[in-house]
């Protein structure tokens, strides 16, 4: 097949597009810098330069490019999240997810593409009451931490517009946390780093459920829902939703640091804010049932317990 991979030099888009040619695919794959492009087609991929919020630029790169499938991985986290300002810290995801996947909608329409393949996110915009792992068909959280309203609605977006599609058929992939190489938890990414120097502490009773993901999972998961023929929405993430305070001293021995200190949610929130204390001590996590079942897929890391040891 050939494929439109909009952010092909992102976190995603770099494990993707190989695994995609690999399989014998044709990648159109995307980047905003002109500066990437000789390493994108060194790689196998046809570059094209273009802004994900310029709507006649994607029309005309997706139109020319004539793709069975267009994949939306674009993203404008630079530095990371801050809890305390969340909203601000994913300003230009949240155009990316709005915007961006109305101009690649309708790009992908315009050029008769019958399939349409997009990132979300897991976890986090879920109600924070009831067990450990959410479903599919668990309601989103009705009233989200004033924070995150901005970035909850964009993730809505993503979603009603995508998998509710009946003109083509549309996949929402919610993604957990990733992990691995090149992301901001492997071997020497930003999270990596503050838990080896113990800037990451555990907050309150550490109860917060995180659902994780490798990134060579993320990517394996991704193209099974590109050649697969199942739509809706699926939650990407490995078999072991774990609390903060089970999974956090375990990352500091795997990596040889000291165990996280301890502060309590009270004090934390004035430097993390609510959504913070929420991530660390509310938020639930997911399951992968439907994803194992209906896209066939399987998993590298099962658990971010062996991902943690071996796969940073």
């Amino acid at each position: 097949m050939r494929i439109f991979l909009a952010g092909a030099t992102g976190v995603v888009g770099r494990y993707l597009a190989p695994a995609l040619i690999e399989r014998g695919h044709e990648v159109v794959g995307t980047t905003r810098s002109s500066a990437k492009v000789e390493s994108l087609r060194a790689s196998g991929v046809e570059p094209v330069v273009v802004d994900g919020l310029d709507a006649d630029g994607v029309l005309r790169a997706v139109s020319k490019s004539k793709p069975d499938v267009v994949v939306h991985q674009l993203t404008g986290l630079g530095t990371g999240a801050d809890f305390k300002h969340f909203d601000r810290s994913f300003a230009e995801t949240n155009k990316l997810r709005t915007r961006g996947t109305d101009n690649l909608l309708a790009a992908a329409r315009a050029s008769g593409a019958g399939r349409f393949v997009a990132q979300s996110f897991t976890s986090w915009p879920f109600p924070r009451t009831g067990g450990p792992a959410k479903t599919e068909a668990d309601p989103l959280d009705p009233s989200p931490i004033a924070a995150s309203r901005e970035s909850y609605a964009a993730i809505v977006h993503v979603e009603e517009v995508v998998a509710g599609a009946s003109d083509l058929a549309g996949v929402a992939l919610r993604y957990g946390g990733f992990y691995g190489p090149g992301t901001s938890l492997g071997r020497d990414g930003e999270i990596t780093e503050m838990v080896r120097s113990r800037k990451l502490p555990l907050v309150g009773s550490g109860e917060g459920v995180w659902s994780f993901i490798h990134i060579a999972d993320v990517a394996s998961a991704t193209v099974c829902a590109i050649e697969g023929s199942a739509t809706g929405i699926f939650h990407i993430v490995d078999d072991e939703p774990a609390p903060v305070r089970v999974w956090l001293p375990y990352l500091a021995s795997a990596l040889g640091a000291k165990p996280p200190l301890k502060v309590p949610a009270f004090v934390a929130k004035l430097l993390i804010g609510e959504m913070g204390v929420a991530m660390m001590t509310q938020i639930r996590g997911a399951s992968n049932a439907k994803a194992k079942r209906e896209l066939g897929w399987q998993l590298t890391y099962p658990s971010w317990r062996e991902g943690f040891r071996t796969g940073l």
